[in-house]
């Protein structure tokens, strides 16, 4: 199935719904059926491993990472990552669409096979294929992966939303305190300290919807409303942004400024990104706003699946071609970091302007 802007039906059925192409194969989400149809595919330059398999439903779900680019340390690093919240279909289908998109010009785009010969480039679709199967946000022991990290809010946290250990009846559960990490979250920890922080530079872009109606970019923190220690590089990311998309509709900001929670996982990666002083590691969060969808077409209350993806295949398509332009961007800003990354007084100069913009200017 093409993964394009001019496809006449949405891409993505109700969930549980299995790719009609697939009869008499093992049943799987269309996504993974897209995702695994890629795999296939692959040439010689990329790598493929599967980082886990998840046993739900009479089903083995794998977890896929493709990689692309070079490995060496010096050389700047991007992952995009999908389907954390598997009701978030959208987030899964916008890195499948990049995904695609790379693939496709890796065999005639001479500008792309120069931009992997200086960056590595990582895509982990879907993170949670199990609540992607079942249409839910926890993973199919119930859990919420992005409250499950070993993170505690420092601050009060809005009950249940801000994450909790009552049951895994309830949405938003972090599982056990006694607990390891889900399989899945520890597969994308896994995936992000070997393919991104072995790298003196990396950028993590974590796709998502449900969230208002505007697009927004988030950054950490989400356990506290203390600025981070990069908030300098990010503010120059935001900037190039602004420079280069000067008609962009995307909100950047701490994703403190709207709520604070509990066991964020990128808050905990990001932590230990900072454990060697030399590295930068820039994590992100896509937070595309479904309420749009909703507002726009307000049949989708009645669907589960329509309060978090564009159910229309127009709309999609716009969502998917939008998204996929962002990440580029993001693929590369990271490639020519060195040509933004702040240094010395410009450093200080972004430091403040930072502050200024999302902290109320009270002092770093």
């Amino acid at each position: 199935m093409p993964l394009s802007a001019s496809s006449p039906r949405s891409l993505f059925p109700p969930a549980g719904q299995t790719d009609p192409r697939a009869a008499g194969k093992e049943r799987l989400p269309v996504e993974l059926q897209m995702l695994r149809s890629y795999v296939d595919r692959l040439d010689s330059r990329a790598e493929a491993r599967v980082m886990g398999e998840v046993e739900t439903a009479g089903q083995r779900l794998p977890i896929h990472v493709i990689a692309l680019g070079n490995p060496a340390p010096d050389a700047p690093a991007v992952g995009f990552f999908g389907g954390v919240h598997g009701l978030e279909r959208i987030g899964a289908a916008v890195v499948i669409a990049f995904l695609h998109s790379v693939t496709a010009r890796l065999r005639w785009d001479s500008t792309l096979q120069r931009q992997l010969e200086l960056m590595r480039m990582v895509f982990m679709p879907v993170v949670n294929p199990g609540g992607l199967l079942h249409g839910t946000r926890a993973n199919p022991a119930g859990v919420d992966l992005m409250r499950n990290a070993p993170v505690e809010a420092r601050e009060r946290v809005a009950p249940l939303v801000g994450g909790h250990r009552l049951s895994p009846r309830l949405p938003w559960y972090r599982g056990r305190a006694d607990a390891p990490l889900q399989s899945e979250s520890a597969a994308l920890c896994a995936v992000v300290e070997e393919e991104l922080l072995s790298h003196r530079f990396s950028i993590a872009v974590d796709c998502h919807s449900g969230f208002g109606l505007s697009d927004r970019i988030w950054f950490p923190y989400a356990h506290t409303r203390e600025p981070i220690a990069h908030l300098a590089e990010m503010h120059a990311l935001c900037d190039i942004l602004d420079q280069t998309h000067q008609h962009h509709r995307y909100v950047f900001e701490p994703q403190s400024r709207q709520y604070l929670a509990h066991g964020d996982l990128w808050d905990h990666l990001y932590r230990r990104a900072c454990e060697d002083p030399q590295r930068v590691h820039l994590p992100l969060t896509l937070e595309m706003g479904s309420w749009l969808w909703v507002k726009k077409n307000p049949r989708q209350l009645l669907s589960l699946q329509g309060l978090f993806n564009p159910l229309i295949a127009h709309r999609e398509a716009r969502v998917l071609r939008r998204q996929v332009a962002w990440l580029d961007f993001v693929g590369r800003a990271a490639c020519g970091h060195r040509g933004w990354q702040p240094l010395g007084a410009e450093r200080d100069h972004h430091q403040r302007a930072a502050m200024q913009r999302w902290y109320g200017g009270k002092p770093a």
